[in-house]
């Protein structure tokens, strides 16, 4: 029987529903990548979410989307995350152009950020500082090919000691841009030589519950 403090409390977090856009930015192709992993990512994502009191929207790039109601579904959302493969050390093409689409008219509505933050009138002010999308939060989540001892690790030619979030800064800068609390990003890797799926979707989970602690 549950007591009167753990009532109350359950009724406050209700009271603090928070709304949670997922992008599913996965493309597919022919016997390299068919989008199980990501998919059942989302789903997850989107069990775990909702067991919080969180309201879910979803977007599936690859299965088209209208730029005016993803430019709301941004303004609507507490926390934005984006679920994607990495082809060739970023995200599919078809996001990119969701990202100039949705992004470019944010702009022009002056909805996502007024101007690039600067101004002549004073020159203290810093590019990027321009964004309106503040108090909400952003989380890349990514599946990768590449092994985790490939990144923070000065010894690795690839990377050459770069992180993940380095590796990325060209998709959360977006985000940054416009005023939104970047997370750090999550990661899935080594998915075709060595995965381990369901020691990382537990991880996945703790770090969703984590953001709403």
């Amino acid at each position: 029987m549950q007591t009167n403090a753990l009532i109350y409390a359950n009724k406050i977090r209700l009271s603090l529903m928070k709304k949670v856009l997922i992008i599913n930015t996965h493309q597919f192709y022919e016997g390299i990548s068919t989008g199980t992993l990501n998919n059942s990512v989302v789903e997850i994502m989107k069990e775990t979410m909702t067991n919080l009191g969180c309201e879910i929207q979803l977007t599936h790039v690859e299965k088209g989307y209208d730029i005016n109601q993803e430019v709301n579904k941004h303004l609507w959302a507490d926390l934005i995350i984006t679920q994607s493969p990495v082809y060739w050390f970023g995200s599919p093409w078809i996001y990119k152009k969701y990202v100039d689409e949705v992004f470019t008219e944010g702009l022009k509505q002056r909805t996502f950020l007024a101007d690039d933050g600067r101004t002549r009138n004073d020159p203290s002010k810093q590019y990027g500082t321009g964004g309106k999308l503040f108090g909400k939060k952003y989380m890349l989540s990514l599946t990768w090919n590449a092994p985790q001892e490939a990144f923070n690790n000065s010894e690795q030619k690839l990377f050459d000691g770069r992180s993940v979030d380095d590796v990325f800064i060209h998709n959360t800068s977006n985000y940054r841009f416009c005023g939104v609390e970047v997370l750090p990003t999550f990661s899935f890797f080594d998915v075709f030589k060595d995965p381990q799926v369901s020691k990382d979707i537990e991880s996945l989970k703790q770090k969703l519950i984590q953001i709403f602690d």
